[in-house]
């Protein structure tokens, strides 16, 4: 039964002319000073999200995006700050590319925020996929294999050091403690100061491929999974429930189709699905001309990846619409009762799934974020029996 309704803002700045027509991806730069209006945009939406029930607000870490797409690099410092400006809602790492980091640093960061917070921080992690970023923080990305070996031991590390009082590692790429002396005497365990209020971890990461080893590795370890973006179309949600599930009885875990895992869509709300479409197509591909040159759409081919470099091959090229995102099941798009049936069949078809995820696409301007963002409470959340339902906040 689906109770919790999250929302996840990957921090775009307000940016113009957008669509297959519009300004080229790399083509975009912002001053400084315009990048730095994504953090009242990101507060504007939490406070929001506080006052309308919702139980988290999730964000996405990344680094030097002078393109306004995505801009806030420190999820942890900006969650703590969010969390001092509101009052229930909780706030999602989603995600902390962990290849960026020392395991130790971001632990450590992570414990902070937990404690400052009051536990209302949730931790995620990721293996990224940017170059510019991962390669450029001295991790492999290009090399999948090497990006997730390292992940992996980064993450073993990441819950050794929270959820024990003392630990020590020793893997392929990290030693710790240091074999050194100290003190007068030899080096062979550490504490993590702090470690974490809330124990054990509750941590959450992506799924996208879904192979079998993410999949593994996640239920070993306890990781909850986000399904979103391409991952949730063309029957592929079905097909990761029902790998989720074998995972965890692998390991003597039985769970309910849906368990353990939250469910993300971009949404858009209007009179009709007519209207929708209409309102919503140029943002739909604007999203799709940013990620789809990462590898993050399957179903994109070499030629329409080049088409969307250049707004006059776009015109002339057959491109995926939004009409195809929706009959594919990946966005919901139309009038609140039909959101609401799309919503109660999943419901139906995964008894354990207690979460979903509504999304803005890239480019949505702050004024269509908040009344997107309060139509969904309003209008949606209270057809749902144990969700949080508040009042409409906006004149």
């Amino acid at each position: 039964m689906i109770t919790k309704f999250d929302g996840l803002f990957a921090g775009h700045v307000d940016i113009e002319d957008v669509g297959y027509g519009g300004i080229p991806v790399n083509d975009r730069r912002y001053s400084n000073e315009y990048l730095t209006t994504v953090f009242d945009k990101t507060e504007a939406m939490a406070k929001l999200m506080d006052q309308l029930g919702y139980d988290t607000f999730w964000m996405a870490e990344h680094h030097f995006q002078h393109e306004g797409y995505e801009c806030i690099p420190n999820l942890p410092m900006m969650a703590l700050h969010l969390a001092h400006l509101t009052r229930n809602l909780r706030f999602g790492c989603g995600f902390n590319i962990t290849p960026m980091w020392h395991p130790l640093r971001l632990a450590e960061d992570y414990a902070m925020a937990d404690i400052l917070s009051g536990g209302r921080i949730t931790f995620g992690v990721g293996r990224g996929y940017h170059t510019r970023e991962v390669e450029t923080f001295g991790a492999p990305l290009l090399d999948q294999d090497a990006n997730r070996e390292l992940f992996e031991e980064q993450v073993e590390i990441i819950f050794k050091a929270s959820n024990n009082e003392s630990f020590s590692h020793e893997g392929k790429h990290y030693t710790i403690p240091a074999r050194v002396p100290y003190r007068g005497y030899e080096l062979k365990e550490l504490t993590l100061v702090p470690r974490p209020g809330r124990l054990p971890v509750e941590c959450w990461q992506p799924i996208q491929g879904g192979t079998a080893r993410a999949i593994d590795f996640m239920a070993k370890h306890g990781i909850q999974g986000l399904v979103g973006g391409g991952a949730a179309e063309g029957g592929a949600t079905h097909n990761l429930m029902l790998a989720w599930q074998q995972a965890h009885a692998k390991i003597g875990k039985h769970l309910e189709l849906g368990e353990r895992l939250c469910v993300g869509f971009h949404c858009f709300i209007a009179e009709s699905r007519e209207k929708g479409i209409q309102e919503a197509a140029k943002f739909y591909e604007e999203n799709l001309k940013m990620f789809g040159e990462l590898r993050l759409v399957r179903a994109l081919n070499d030629e329409q990846i080049a088409a969307m470099r250049d707004p006059r091959l776009a015109v002339m090229t057959k491109l995926p619409r939004i009409e195809d995102a929706i009959k594919a099941g990946g966005v919901l798009c139309g009038p609140p009762e039909q959101i609401i049936e799309e919503l109660k069949s999943l419901e139906r078809r995964y008894p354990g799934l207690n979460r979903v995820l509504v999304q803005e696409w890239v480019g949505v301007p702050k004024s269509v974020c908040l009344e997107q963002i309060e139509r969904f409470a309003t209008e949606i959340m209270p057809a749902f029996q144990k969700a949080k339902v508040a009042e409409p906040a906006l004149a």
